[in-house]
C-alpha cells in the first residue's frame, strides 16, 4: 500500500480551512464537524453525520424542504407548488429529479415551472402571509387550469412563524381548490426523509378528508373494482413508475392511483 502523501494531506487540510473561513464563527464551529481530509489507512474518517441542518446552510441531503418539494409533492403534475421563502432554494423548484410525466406545461402540468414567493428582507421582518395570499390569487388568475396549490415552506417560514395553515384555508375557499400547507422547513430534520413524512402526513390531513366528504355526499365519480391497487412511493424518476404500472396491469390488476410520480390531485 502506498503511504499517503503528507504534502497532499496538508494541502487538503488547508483547503478545508479556507472553506470554513467563509462561515460566521458559531456556524464554523458546527460545520467543522462535517469536513475532514481522508487519510489512507485510517478507518475513521472523522466526519460527523445525522446532525440537524442549520437554517440558511445549503445541505441538500439534510433538507426537509427538499424531501417534500423535490421528492414527494414535486411530481404531482396538475398542481402548482410554491417555494415559500427566498429564491435561493429554487434549486429544488425546477424539475431536476427526472420525475417524468405526460402533459402540457401550463395547461395540465406545471412540473417544469418555478413558483416562489421570493422573500426579501422586509418579508422576514413583517411576515409573508399577505404576500402568499396575493401570490395564490395571482396564480389562479394566470393559470386557471391548475387543480390546486401546495405551499412548500423554506427555512425562514419556520423561524418567523408565518401562519401558512390559515392562508391555506382562506385561499382554498376563495379559489375553490385544495391549498396544501407544508411545514417542511429545511432545518427541521437530519435528512430529507422528514420532508417525506411531512409531505405524506399532509395527504392524510388535507386531502383524504375531502375524499371522505365527497364519498359521504355520493359525489365521487369512481366505481371500485375487485382488483384495484394504488401504487405508492414511486416518484417516476426516469419513468420507473410507468414500467411498474404496465407490469401490474399485465397481470390483471387495475392501477387506480399512483403517488406521486406522474400523478394528479384530481
Amino acid at each position: 500500500m502506498t503511504p499517503p502523501d503528507k504534502n497532499l494531506v496538508e494541502e487538503h487540510q488547508q483547503l478545508v480551512e479556507e472553506v470554513l473561513q467563509a462561515y460566521p464563527e458559531k456556524a464554523r464551529k458546527k460545520r467543522t464537524k462535517h469536513l475532514n481530509v481522508h487519510e489512507e489507512g485510517k478507518s475513521d474518517c472523522g466526519v460527523k453525520s445525522n446532525i440537524k441542518s442549520l437554517p440558511g446552510v445549503m445541505t441538500a441531503r439534510g433538507c426537509a424542504y427538499a424531501g417534500s418539494k423535490g421528492v414527494v409533492w414535486g411530481p404531482v403534475k396538475d398542481m402548482i407548488h410554491i417555494s415559500h421563502g427566498p429564491v435561493g432554494c429554487g434549486y429544488w423548484s425546477w424539475s431536476g429529479r427526472r420525475n417524468y410525466y405526460v402533459g402540457v406545461t401550463g395547461v395540465d402540468s406545471f412540473g417544469t415551472m418555478h413558483f416562489t414567493s421570493d422573500f426579501q428582507e422586509r418579508d422576514i421582518v413583517f411576515g409573508g402571509d399577505k404576500k402568499l395570499v396575493k401570490i395564490i390569487n395571482e396564480i389562479e388568475e394566470l393559470f386557471p387550469l391548475n387543480n390546486g396549490v401546495s405551499i412548500q415552506s423554506e427555512c425562514p417560514i419556520g423561524l418567523i412563524g408565518d401562519d401558512i395553515e390559515a392562508v391555506a384555508k382562506k385561499t382554498s375557499k376563495e379559489i375553490g381548490k385544495p391549498v396544501i400547507p407544508l411545514r417542511c422547513e429545511g432545518f427541521r430534520g437530519v435528512s430529507q426523509s422528514l420532508g417525506h413524512h411531512i409531505a405524506n402526513d399532509a395527504i392524510r390531513d388535507w386531502v383524504f378528508p375531502k375524499y371522505d366528504e365527497a364519498k359521504k355526499n355520493n359525489s365521487l365519480d369512481f366505481e371500485p373494482g375487485p382488483y384495484d391497487v394504488a401504487l405508492i412511493g414511486d416518484y417516476n424518476i426516469g419513468g420507473d413508475a410507468w414500467s411498474s404500472r404496465m407490469l401490474l396491469e399485465e397481470i390483471g390488476l387495475r392501477v387506480v392511483a399512483q403517488w406521486s410520480g406522474d400523478s394528479a390531485i384530481l
